[in-house]
């Protein structure tokens, strides 16, 4: 009887492997799903993410073209208009610009 009891309980064995088989095939194919479900999302978040990085570069350059045209630039001329022009730094100035504009007509490049 001893050689019967194991065949008598091949077939519950066989049972439960196959119900053993078919919980990892379940769970293989719900990590499956979740995974493309995930890797999804990734993919729409990356595509939305893109505009908005460029919408911030490009207000980081326009405003740090405002910052030098507005911060630096007109007050550097405020200065330059406010001190006196019949003086020998104006003179030296007037005379470098002048001096590089002709420069650069004899070059062509005006």
């Amino acid at each position: 009887m001893s050689a019967l009891a194991p065949a008598a309980d091949a077939p519950d064995a066989s049972a439960a492997n196959e119900s053993v088989m078919q919980s990892v095939s379940d769970a293989i194919t719900q990590a499956t799903r979740t995974a493309s479900d995930h890797a999804a999302r990734v993919g729409r978040a990356v595509a939305d993410a893109g505009p908005v990085v460029l919408q911030s570069a490009s207000r980081a350059a326009y405003t740090s073209t405002y910052f030098l045209a507005y911060g630096v630039v007109y007050p550097v001329m405020f200065v330059a208009q406010a001190l006196p022009r019949q003086n020998a730094v104006m003179k030296g100035l007037r005379a470098g610009g002048q001096a590089a504009t002709d420069a650069l007509r004899a070059r062509g490049s005006i």
